[in-house]
């Protein structure tokens, strides 16, 4: 099955943004059951970037990636909090 372009992605779901070379200034990993959840902090962004993976990934921090996500909040003890789930990820 053919891999996915972001420009293929974006346009069958409008809700989708696509950024090119952003900078990893963190990345952690954690065991999370079945999946490891990945979160990436990016530079100049005040936001996580969240998403899974079914095995453990090498360390993105100081790379440059692309990303393709869409704005999502999780609630926690009655505060909501902003984070972007990634549905694609690559290095630059």
């Amino acid at each position: 099955m053919p891999k996915s372009s972001p420009k293929k992605l974006l346009e069958k779901h409008q809700n989708l943004i696509h950024s090119e070379e952003m900078k990893v200034i963190s990345h952690v990993q954690r065991d999370d059951g079945d999946w490891f959840l990945n979160t990436l902090m990016i530079e100049g962004y005040d936001v996580a970037f969240k998403y899974k993976r079914k095995k453990q990934y090498q360390s993105l921090q100081g790379a440059r990636v692309n990303l393709t996500y869409y704005a999502s909040k999780d609630e926690v003890a009655g505060i909501n909090f902003e984070f972007m789930k990634v549905v694609r990820v690559k290095r630059s």
